[in-house]
């Protein structure tokens, strides 16, 4: 599918004239630059932890797929204990620039409020098929169930993501796995208007009073 057919739901809901949202313009890079990319490639695809102080404070947590970021909306925040069931629901496809995106969207915008990248770094596809062969990880999301290893300033280790409800209203639910990288009773996930972004060490804030 075309960038600009991924972008479409994105685009219909922003008024780039009042918003510093990107419209979405950069090249895929990272692993790869086909859909049927080497899941084993050193590389890495970006990803990137944000959060948001909408009309409900949450992290949006997005995996760079192919030329768009895919993107789910997280309540409470990733997790690094394994024990914790993090609910995950999906929302539209995002540009790859938006993983440097930070600041403030105009109040009576859609998602106003203020945003700040809490982590980011690059990921790993972990996703193998019934025969242990390594899965393409768009097939993975397609599935149901994909896995990926996180290598971020804060987020580090397999994280899983499993679609537990489809149709409309569709939920996933984002887990990490128990590896070495787990921290079992600690959820690794700060007060967010205390929490700092690895971009500009700003809170939210501080960044809603500079903006």
């Amino acid at each position: 599918m075309a960038e600009k057919d991924r972008l479409r739901t994105y685009r219909g809901k922003r008024h780039f004239d009042r918003t510093k949202e990107p419209q979405g313009t950069k090249e895929p890079r990272g692993a790869g630059e086909s859909r049927g990319q080497d899941v084993s490639s050193d590389d890495g695809w970006h990803f990137v932890v944000q959060i948001h102080d909408a009309s409900t404070m949450h992290f949006d947590f997005r995996l760079q797929v192919d030329d768009v970021l895919k993107s789910w909306s997280v309540p409470k925040g990733p997790s690094a204990d394994p024990q914790d069931k993090r609910l995950a629901m999906p929302t539209e496809d995002h540009p790859l620039e938006y993983e440097e995106f930070e600041g403030v969207i105009a109040e009576g915008e859609y998602g106003g409020g203020t945003v700040i990248v809490w982590d980011r770094g690059t990921y790993r596809p972990t996703s193998h098929d019934r025969r242990g062969r390594p899965m393409p990880f768009d097939e993975a999301l397609e599935s149901g169930h994909a896995r990926f290893w996180l290598d971020g300033s804060k987020l580090h280790g397999v994280y899983a993501l499993t679609r537990f409800r489809g149709g409309e209203r569709e939920a996933w639910l984002l887990v990490k796995t128990d590896d070495e990288r787990a921290r079992p009773g600690d959820s690794g996930t700060p007060d967010p208007r205390r929490a700092r972004s690895v971009r500009s060490r700003r809170t939210l804030r501080q960044v809603a009073r500079e903006e």
